[in-house]
């Protein structure tokens, strides 16, 4: 019998609700850090009282405070997890009252998460029913494009690609408005931005570019749990990235990673909103009390819980 059961991805979703609950209550103040301490904090004291015995695999990193790589969460009974969180993704986002801020986790058992440094990576993602192989990261973002649009029977026009709104992307988006395809920027929020590929109402059907190697992780566990697929590179810019690498274990920065490279074996997502995005609704608060909204998703089971809760603000 799994360990990953549904009650577990119940509990576990206790820890993404404190961090966006006290996150939320700073929303809109400009401060980022007051804002990613409060979800640290509070997520932090939630795992404490998990029935787990968790190790952070991808965490806020190796000299952080808490929630760190390396740290051990959780009440030390029950099941044996690896854990990759992001107690506030979208740190800009909240502290100017922008939508799409979430708290996340994602759990599995041991050795089921790839530990990913702090650095930068390649990514490519879409959603479930396609062949293996129909996109390719070494591929141009037009060819992709033509790829994905052949395999589903549209043109190019009726593409859509969620790209992070950043310098180093203008090739890309360059690339991708000449094919014809519809182009979705956005300031932050790349795990959103991935899982939206297998949510057809959002318009969007892929996802590419690059950013942060930890949110990779976090954005594939929730496609392990929804169907879809992954591939990604690390990137190594400096010495200080190839140090990290190879603390990480890394020893093949040039190796491409699928889905199931990157989580091995079925996991738990868990996401709570901050501030209202295409996933989830931020936290309304009123009378004295908070309403979340956390989307629960689990791989061994295929279930995906919507989960709406109020408690005392």
């Amino acid at each position: 019998m799994s360990i990953i059961t549904d009650e577990l991805a119940f509990a576990l979703s206790r820890a993404t609700i404190a961090a966006a609950l006290a996150a939320a209550k700073l929303t809109g103040r400009g401060d980022e850090r007051a804002a990613d301490h409060a979800a640290v904090e509070a997520m932090r004291d939630a795992l404490a009282a998990l029935p787990i015995k968790g190790r952070i695999v991808v965490g806020e990193g190796d000299e952080a405070e808490a929630l760190f790589v390396g740290e051990e969460i959780g009440a030390g009974k029950g099941p044996a997890l690896d854990v990759a969180l992001d107690p506030l993704e979208g740190t800009t986002l909240t502290a100017k009252a922008q939508p799409g801020a979430l708290s996340v986790a994602a759990f599995a058992p041991r050795g089921g998460l790839l530990q990913a440094p702090a650095i930068y990576m390649e990514k490519l993602a879409i959603g479930p029913g396609f062949a293996a192989g129909v996109v390719d990261l070494d591929a141009s973002a037009d060819d992709n494009v033509r790829a994905l649009a052949k395999a589903k029977g549209v043109t190019p026009a009726e593409i859509g690609v969620c790209v992070l709104d950043r310098p180093r992307h203008g090739g890309i988006i360059e690339a991708l408005r000449t094919v014809g395809a519809r182009v979705h920027l956005i300031g932050d929020g790349d795990i959103a931005g991935a899982i939206n590929c297998a949510k057809p109402e959002t318009g969007i059907d892929m996802y590419l570019g690059s950013g942060g190697a930890p949110e990779g992780v976090l954005a594939a566990a929730a496609l392990r749990c929804v169907g879809g697929q992954f591939q990604a590179r690390f990137m190594i810019r400096n010495d200080e990235d190839r140090a990290r690498a190879e603390k990480a274990g890394i020893e093949d920065a040039k190796r491409r990673y699928a889905l199931n490279d990157l989580v091995s074996q079925p996991a738990i997502f868990v996401a709570t909103g901050v501030t209202t995005g295409s996933i989830v609704e931020g936290v309304r608060f009123a009378e004295g009390q908070a309403e979340t909204h956390t989307l629960a998703m689990n791989a061994a089971t295929g279930s995906i819980c919507d989960l709406r809760l109020r408690t005392r603000a």
